[in-house]
């Protein structure tokens, strides 16, 4: 009876030991976490971005992991969505209410912001430019310091919602007009 008794108990510590690394996994937090934010015009109607936000860790952003004159996904891991209950008037771009996936082309000193029809894709590959609705110019600024994590937010203002989005030290932005 003994006997069993051991070898029941050395069953089951070793169960035990092998589940230890799968709870330690699950408390692991994600290199880029999910993200979101909004923007609501004076109508209440909304512009809600979800995107994962990277962290700096030591390396070179700009001109480095994220490549000058290439198509960046605009975060990490799944593809940033952008959904509008309005219409939009972007950099001169009619932008209809609807769902659609962001991606930039950063360079020194202008971005270009791509707003894509296609949505429910990875972040990467870039699915084309046959899927791209607009794309339009962002003003680019330099931060007063370091942001060690990928930022996208809005400051609204009426009819008007400015997007920035900032990491490293670089800020790119735009404004979105709601289209009455």
């Amino acid at each position: 009876m003994r006997k069993l008794a051991m070898a029941f108990g050395t069953v089951a510590l070793s169960l035990g030991m092998l589940a230890v690394p799968g709870f330690a996994q699950q408390k692991k937090k994600p290199l880029s976490p999910p993200a979101a934010t909004s923007c609501r015009f004076a109508d209440g109607k909304t512009i809600h971005v979800n995107y994962s936000s990277p962290r700096m860790r030591g390396r070179k952003i700009y001109g480095g992991l994220v490549p000058y004159n290439k198509v960046w996904r605009l975060g990490a891991n799944e593809a940033t969505t952008f959904d509008t209950t309005a219409n939009l008037l972007i950099e001169g771009k009619e932008v209809p209410a609807g769902n659609y996936t962001l991606f930039t082309i950063p360079t020194p000193t202008r971005w270009t912001l791509i707003i894509s029809r296609k949505t429910g894709e990875w972040g990467i590959p870039y699915p084309g430019e046959e899927y791209d609705f607009a794309r339009v110019p962002m003003q680019v600024s330099h931060l007063p310091s370091t942001l060690q994590d990928l930022t996208i937010s809005f400051v609204p203002g009426g009819n008007v919602c400015t997007m920035h989005v900032d990491w490293e030290r670089t800020r790119a932005s735009l404004r979105i007009v709601e289209k009455k």
